[in-house]
């Protein structure tokens, strides 16, 4: 029997207006989705761009596998497939994904300037990653994905901010992620 502790909160609409932090973690961790290079602003092919890191390290580039790349087509599109839904900003990380999805009744989205483009009234932060999860596994041809995924209910723009942060600093503390097998130290 499966004694998994709940991950989302008992009696809460996951449809409902707002933003959510989301992570997504591949089985096992292991690390299809990227790699994290730490460089001195040579190697720039197939890379999003560079952040500002630890100089005795380098500059960490994110540089995604075949995996990353279809994991990455698929999290572009959500933004084209669903009515109510954006991804503000994301990180495809070696072994994890972090996102930012903005959920909301208006069909104009004015905060993201983006327009919908189909008509799909699905908008469950659980359905979207389900989604997500379930054509990059097609197209993959295997599951790389663990159970459920975590998320985190943004309630201020304070949290926004530090959340936003924390995305975009991911690849910069790579080095000291517990999970990371390629460990710097």
């Amino acid at each position: 029997m499966d004694n998994r502790k709940l991950n989302r909160l008992i009696n809460y609409d996951y449809s409902s207006n707002g933003l959510y932090f989301v992570t997504i973690c591949t089985k096992d961790r292991v690390q299809y989705l990227s790699e994290i290079i730490y460089d001195d602003f040579d190697n720039f092919e197939n890379c999003i761009e560079p952040f500002v890191g630890n100089a005795a390290l380098g500059v960490p580039i994110v540089k995604f596998t075949r995996y990353g790349d279809i994991v990455n087509e698929n999290i572009i599109r959500i933004n084209e497939i669903y009515r109510y839904v954006s991804v503000l900003n994301y990180v495809i990380m070696p072994d994890h994904i972090h996102l930012i999805l903005f959920v909301s009744d208006y069909e104009d989205n004015t905060v993201t300037g983006g327009t919908p483009r189909a008509a799909f009234p699905t908008k469950s932060v659980s359905q979207i990653v389900n989604g997500l999860k379930s054509i990059s596994t097609k197209q993959i041809g295997f599951s790389i994905w663990q159970k459920s995924f975590h998320d985190h209910i943004i309630r201020n723009r304070e949290e926004l901010s530090q959340i936003w942060q924390y995305i975009d600093n991911n690849p910069i503390n790579w080095a000291n992620d517990i999970y990371n097998q390629n460990s710097w130290r």
